[in-house]
């Protein structure tokens, strides 16, 4: 198989981007965190959302922009993601890769 050039995700980031995905047109800060929590059982600090959806878009796996200003948030607007054409490029390499180091693995007995 020849190597493709690509990005590969890390686990933290092929979660945010599995969230946004799930959420569609209400993926925000808040929101992704209680994903994370409901679906995938990991709670993670706000702070380290906002980071990684910041590594995110700089990379140009994922758009935001804002949201109108609400009376809930003190006339304060949510900042909204979205997941580019290359983010889900490189979720769908990086599954690839991980079905491809998995094919043929027996992990039930192979932890020491």
């Amino acid at each position: 198989m020849e190597a493709q050039n690509y990005r590969l995700l890390g686990g933290f980031e092929s979660l945010l981007l599995l969230a946004i995905l799930r959420l569609g047109d209400r993926a925000y800060g808040i929101a992704i965190r209680q994903e994370l929590l409901n679906q995938a059982d990991k709670q993670v600090a706000i702070g380290a959302i906002y980071t990684g959806l910041d590594r995110l878009e700089q990379k140009g796996f994922i758009e935001s922009w804002m949201g109108e200003p609400t009376a809930e948030r003190g006339g304060r607007a949510k900042r909204f993601y979205r997941v580019t054409t290359t983010g889900l490029n490189a979720f769908n390499d990086t599954q690839r890769a991980m079905r491809g180091l998995l094919d043929g693995l027996n992990l039930a007995g192979s932890a020491k």
